[in-house]
């Protein structure tokens, strides 16, 4: 005979009520948490990206963890400290001259272009004919044209100076959480594993590791191929006499980083040179410009490829999805999300076509 129908629904209404119950218990915990969410996930995609230089490291200081967890939560710290300091130090120092030149748009009147603008390979006629045409309106029409983005670029400046102890303060815990998974890795990746295991079986082991290879990949891929080319920018800048050298490559290397590239910063620098510089200089920071923002077209692929094999477009869509869908954050969210969903699908694929068969050949 079957279960009474009112004992069915006292177990229905328990189950709901259990799930109702580890619902709250976890949105609570995750409320709780919410402070640390963000330097949480910072700190899991940098300690999976750098384990292998940390296993390097510790086998370099006589297998001793202690000190590789130490030497690189140094570097680690000095990596993310010393652009926030150079960057915040350019920002307040130069904050007076930025609001002046936002308050003298009213004077402000733009030269003819001069002869040697026609000469720059391939884009000279089109910037003299731009130029000329903005060299031809009076200085209240460019104040009117301008003045919304001074004011954009001015409250930006605020912005950045008034978060600045709130992005330190993320820093530090992020170094701190970095340091405690270095130290506990091994322990922390078994609880992974189990978890995954429990959730998913053999899947959710795969899935597990296919992630670790995008966060790697896209360490590899994105991030370094963006401090390589803002770096080289950089060096031109500081070469050049580019004023603002450290804002523009900070610039550079957010634009790297989100798939634009260096090209906006590197097209304005290279205005530059040849305004103040002349052809010469100007055409000599122009090769380079063109060397800085094209190399990471052959450059970034390699990389990809050496973190995981996975296909380029899926890592290219995760990164520029991800950073729009979850901020900066997102750059590995993003292609982890996509990896798995890949790895996923192919294995359901795979496994589809296989049934087919066996079903096929039973029927023959």
């Amino acid at each position: 005979m079957g279960e009474p129908h009112g004992a069915r629904s006292r177990d229905l209404v328990r189950t709901a009520f259990q799930l109702l119950a580890l619902g709250a218990l976890i949105a609570t915990i995750l409320w709780i948490l919410r402070p640390f969410l963000v330097a949480s996930a910072w700190a899991t995609m940098i300690a999976v990206a750098t384990w292998p230089l940390l296993l390097k490291a510790q086998a370099g200081l006589g297998g001793r963890r202690s000190a590789a967890v130490g030497l690189l939560t140094f570097l680690l710290l000095m990596t993310l400290v010393l652009p926030l300091y150079f960057g915040i130090t350019s920002i307040v120092s130069n904050a007076k001259e930025i609001v002046g030149w936002a308050q003298s748009l009213a004077k402000l009147s733009v030269p003819a272009p001069p002869a040697w603008a026609q000469e720059i390979p391939f884009v000279g006629d089109r910037l003299a004919a731009h130029w000329q045409e903005f060299a031809a309106k009076r200085p209240e029409e460019i104040a009117q044209h301008l003045a919304p983005y001074a004011q954009r670029l001015a409250v930006w400046f605020a912005g950045q100076v008034g978060s600045a102890g709130v992005l330190l303060v993320q820093f530090l815990l992020t170094v701190i959480i970095v340091a405690i998974l270095y130290a506990k890795g091994e322990t922390a990746a078994a609880g992974v594993e189990r978890f995954a295991r429990r959730l998913a079986g053999q899947e959710g082991l795969k899935a597990v590791t296919l992630a670790a290879q995008a966060v790697r990949a896209v360490a590899l891929g994105v991030v370094v191929t963006a401090i390589l080319q803002s770096a080289l920018a950089g060096i031109g800048f500081v070469i050049a006499g580019v004023p603002f050298a450290a804002i523009l490559t900070a610039l550079a290397f957010i634009l790297a980083v989100a798939q634009v590239g260096a090209a906006p910063v590197l097209i304005g620098a290279v205005i530059w040179v040849y305004a103040v510089e002349g052809a010469g200089w100007g055409t000599v920071f122009l090769v380079w410009a063109i060397i800085c923002g094209t190399f990471d077209n052959f450059l970034r692929p390699v990389l990809i490829k050496r973190g995981a094999d996975l296909p380029l477009l899926l890592i290219f869509a995760g990164v520029v999805g991800g950073l729009v869908a979850f901020g900066v954050v997102g750059l590995f969210i993003g292609p982890v999300v996509l990896a798995v969903g890949y790895m996923l699908l192919a294995d359901w694929t795979s496994d589809r076509s296989d049934s087919d068969v066996d079903r096929e050949a039973a029927g023959a």
